[in-house]
């Protein structure tokens, strides 16, 4: 399985200020878009999106003095989407590779969602390519285990809502709710805060349906979802467990909205015990899981104040 037909890629290569290339990494092939120069900043992007995504941050990200760098990962946009290969411990090898063949030896890596797992995952796994850590809208993996793994008590109830990050990757349910064509609207929505005028708009509905719909997504999709919650109680994931449990010594950025319906605010903070060096947490009232989208210029603001600090703090050649 590999990048979607000519045809289909008029959906995913946006036109737009930043620049589109495919980039070979630990045996695939990843389409980034990029622009700017300077230290890199790379973004994961979470289920479902792609690196579109990151659109209201590349110019902003660039402009400020980073080579800005968003990647389709495995198996979502124009990346490749072999069978094989869609967990934790792939997915960060991933990422390390591609910061290699883009000609870095490190980057500052942002993700969200599924984007901000494999971003811790390769800061522990992978430590000399991380350089600081920004996530959006995930916890440290080991505060979502400890959910994940104990559903039943009622702080967990409260704290991990019945949704895209618990409900989603049971066994065959995904392929065909994916499949439906009110899904990405009907996700996009109930994932949204109220303080989110105008998302999602008929434009972003419409691509991420048409990103969706390409062959093999949803299959890559529920693939990686369905490692993410069969692996707490298996020896892969308790292997990923244990090699999460220091505290991180790097720069943590978390972003995430106060009113994200289905990862709740108090998460967040839990972070903060897996993170050695400077911790720093913003919670977004009125906004839900789709922290990029739903406040674009605040969430940019932040991380560009936050990348200014943590380079003054480390120096410019370490940002």
């Amino acid at each position: 399985m590999n990048a979607p037909a000519n045809d289909a890629l008029g959906e995913i290569l946006v036109d737009g200020a930043w620049s589109h290339r495919f980039v070979s990494a630990h045996g695939s092939r990843f389409h980034v878009a990029e622009m700017g120069s300077g230290p890199v900043v790379l973004f994961l992007h979470g289920f479902h999106q792609f690196w579109w995504m990151w659109r209201h941050h590349l110019p902003s990200v660039a402009e400020a003095g980073y080579r800005a760098v968003a990647v389709d990962l495995r198996g979502f946009g124009a990346s490749d989407k072999p069978p094989r290969g869609h967990d934790t411990w792939t997915a960060s090898a991933d990422i390390a590779a591609l910061i290699r063949s883009l000609g870095e030896e490190g980057a500052v890596i942002v993700g969200h969602g599924l984007g901000g797992w494999t971003a811790w995952a390769t800061a522990y796994l992978h430590p000399q390519v991380c350089r600081a850590l920004v996530t959006v809208s995930m916890p440290h993996p080991r505060v979502l285990r400890a959910v994940l793994r104990d559903p039943r008590r009622r702080p967990a109830r409260r704290l991990l809502r019945r949704g895209a990050a618990v409900g989603l990757p049971l066994l065959s349910v995904p392929e065909r709710e994916m499949a439906r064509p009110d899904f990405i609207a009907r996700h996009l929505r109930a994932g949204s805060g109220s303080a989110s005028v105008g998302f999602p708009s008929q434009a972003e509905v419409q691509r991420y349906t048409a990103a969706l719909a390409l062959p093999f997504v949803t299959e890559c999709i529920a693939e990686h979802y369905r490692w993410l919650v069969r692996s707490q109680f298996r020896s892969s994931g308790r292997r990923l467990a244990a090699a999460m449990g220091r505290p991180l010594p790097l720069d943590v950025l978390a972003l995430h909205g106060a009113e994200d319906p289905w990862v709740a605010a108090p998460l967040i903070q839990r972070s903060s015990d897996y993170v050695s060096g400077m911790f720093s947490a913003h919670i977004l009232p009125g906004v839900g899981h789709f922290v990029a989208e739903e406040a674009p210029e605040v969430s940019t603001q932040a991380l560009l104040d936050w990348l200014a600090s943590s380079q003054s703090r480390s120096g410019p050649d370490q940002a």
